[in-house]
């Protein structure tokens, strides 16, 4: 844990020990910092909301974020909020994994590797949510960005993650997440072909479920969460760093000579920060019937109205079934909430066959979803026993309140959509007998 500090939402100190004493005494902004630092804030929320949704970080840098060239617009690729580009489509949807350039044909780093899949809202009214799919190959260089809409939730994957931040360092690794909040700047290394998902959120920030009656602890622990610790460079870039700024909804880069990871002390609770989905504290049915599946709840982004998220982060770990005269998959279901779902690894267990790592599947408002027939047919004669249910195995959800609409690029341009997947439920048949109850 020497990279990291652990506590979500804590208040954080942190310099680099390459400049002990970096962090100024007794106060924010002083007439002089320490080393000769400027002093900047980054604010993540109004200066007057209520103390417990207040962040902000003071950062000591080299110097300030201030010091780069206009900003120009930037080519942005696949990456929209303009949901309007193909009629709404109410069908199930499901899309085989996402493919990943070859290098070095066709290098794709983070940014350019984005390709938004799904949505709703706009970030000019600071509400809405977009779902992104990354593919890249090749690391960021002398290259960050920033979002100026909202709060990345990434989520790898295949391939790992080094993410070099304002704050320090994170590396994130498949069954690992990370949250990059809006503002900051940062840039991402890769090894090899890397893919995976964002859930991006605007006009909120990720905070962790009320637990209620379950009580004190369980689900995702505040400990488990890590925070980078500083660490900068000094390092002058005469062919220019580029700085990239998400700003409503599109892509804009600015020119300066300096890497922007300068900050040699921070202290605040505005950070970004990771987690590991082996630590999540599953709880589950141990009588009958099934728990609904906000019992596995990560994170959450609350909207005004309570009890409904504009996103939630949702998993389905490895875990005991042990319900008696349950059938005990996922139940059929019509939902007044958008179902946006991944699979890390394994096999997801209500559609072993089809539903593939590195692929997705969307089930929109009230648009009917669940087991398919070969599921259904074993789950409903199995012998009930206490079971491990997805071994080796770990499925997601971003679930939201709001209607989300596919991209040209989901629909059409990817081709990577599954147009047989309703086929699934098609060997369904009924069993029903008026004779026999």
């Amino acid at each position: 844990m020497g990279w990291y500090m652990s506590g979500f939402g804590n208040e954080h100190v942190s310099e680099d020990p390459r400049c002990p004493g970096a962090l100024p005494e007794g106060q924010n902004n002083p007439q002089v910092c320490p080393y000769g630092l400027y002093a900047e804030q980054l604010s993540g929320s109004a200066f007057t909301c209520p103390r417990p949704t207040n962040r902000r970080s003071w950062l000591y840098r080299i110097l300030p974020s201030v010091c780069h060239k206009p900003f120009q617009p930037l080519q942005e690729g696949h990456l929209t909020h303009s949901w309007d580009e193909v009629e709404p489509d109410p069908n199930q949807l499901r899309w085989k994994p996402f493919e990943i350039p070859k290098a070095p044909q066709n290098k794709l780093d983070f940014v350019s590797g984005l390709h938004t899949l799904c949505g709703a809202g706009e970030p000019r009214g600071r509400h809405g949510i977009a779902v992104h799919i990354f593919v890249c190959n090749t690391s960021m260089l002398d290259r960050c960005l920033y979002n100026s809409d909202g709060d990345f939730l990434i989520v790898p994957q295949q391939g790992k993650l080094l993410i070099t931040t304002e704050f320090g360092k994170m590396l994130v690794e498949p069954n690992e997440i990370c949250v990059i909040q809006q503002g900051m700047r940062f840039s991402v290394e890769v090894f090899g072909e890397t893919r995976g998902y964002i859930l991006e959120v605007y006009g909120a920030h990720f905070e962790l479920p009320d637990l209620g009656p379950i009580g004190a602890n369980g689900l995702a622990n505040p400990r488990d969460f890590l925070v980078p610790v500083a660490w900068y460079e000094d390092r002058q870039v005469p062919g220019g760093y580029t700085v990239i700024s998400k700003y409503q909804g599109k892509l804009f880069s600015a020119q300066q000579d300096f890497s922007p990871f300068n900050v040699v002390a921070w202290h605040g609770n505005y950070t970004p920060y990771k987690y590991n989905l082996e630590n999540f504290m599953v709880i589950n049915s141990v009588a009958f019937d099934h728990a609904d599946p906000s019992i596995f709840t990560v994170l959450t982004a609350k909207s005004t109205r309570p009890g409904v998220a504009i996103a939630d982060f949702v998993i389905f770990p490895p875990r005991w079934g042990v319900a008696n005269n349950t059938f005990r998959p996922p139940y059929y279901h019509r939902n007044c909430m958008s179902e946006f779902m991944g699979l890390i690894k394994g096999h997801y267990e209500a559609k072993e066959e089809g539903f593939q790592p590195g692929g997705a599947s969307l089930h929109s408002m009230m648009t009917p979803h669940g087991p398919d027939a070969d599921c259904f047919e074993k789950a409903s004669k199995a012998k009930l026993e206490p079971e491990r249910v997805a071994e080796g195995t770990m499925a997601f959800m971003f679930e939201s309140s709001l209607s989300m609409a596919v991209t040209k690029w989901g629909l059409k341009t990817s081709n990577r959509l599954d147009k047989n997947y309703y086929k699934c439920w098609e060997p369904l048949k009924s069993h029903f007998n008026p004779n026999r109850r």
